[in-house]
């Protein structure tokens, strides 16, 4: 029987695999990686949305969450507290930013709202739709009270290299409903 320790240490070899695979598709800096996510999110325009800042080798959604703040509110991700959902602040292309947690920038006046949709980074997902974070548990907890609300639509947004086999997922883990790469769009019936 796996302990929980065990589960651990599983997923901290796959985080750190999926690391080293986020990091060489970062490097190569490929143009127009948001294409497919401004595809995908020109089907929603004005639904409320929330994205991410990048930080370290994540993919970067701004080109497609600029697009998609012509036509409605666009939030990114503030963490309030450890064991907390993330709240989602607006933010605008050319809006003042403060530094956050973790490195990640967030709006200098918190404007807080509850997005529709939102695009989730990650270190690692699967062919059905599993994500695996940084192990912190913040989108999980937060698409948990989002869609016991309403329907909220997960969109991964990552590079193709980091999709693995399997992934070591717990039953608090919540499922992505697309995944979005450079290369293109998979969606995941639940």
């Amino acid at each position: 029987m796996m302990t929980g320790a065990d589960l651990t240490e599983i997923k901290a070899q796959a985080r750190k695999a999926a690391f080293a695979r986020r990091k060489a598709a970062f490097d190569s800096k490929r143009p127009g990686i948001a294409r497919h996510l401004s595809e995908v999110l020109a089907g929603h325009r004005g639904v409320p949305l929330a994205g991410y800042m990048p930080i370290r080798t994540e993919i970067n959604p701004l080109a497609a969450m600029a697009e998609a703040a012509a036509y409605g509110p666009v939030g990114v991700p503030v963490i309030l507290g450890e064991g907390q959902p993330l709240e989602f602040s607006r933010w605008q292309p050319d809006g003042s930013l403060r530094d956050g947690p973790f490195g990640a920038r967030v709006p200098e006046v918190d404007d807080f709202f509850e997005p529709e949709i939102v695009i989730v980074p990650l270190v690692a997902f699967d062919g059905q739709g599993g994500r695996l974070g940084y192990g912190g548990g913040f989108y999980d907890r937060t698409l948990e009270r989002l869609r016991a609300k309403r329907a909220t639509l997960a969109i991964g947004f990552a590079f193709d290299a980091q999709e693995a086999e399997s992934l070591p997922l717990e039953p608090t883990d919540q499922p992505l409903d697309m995944i979005v790469t450079e290369s293109g769009v998979r969606e995941f019936s639940r």
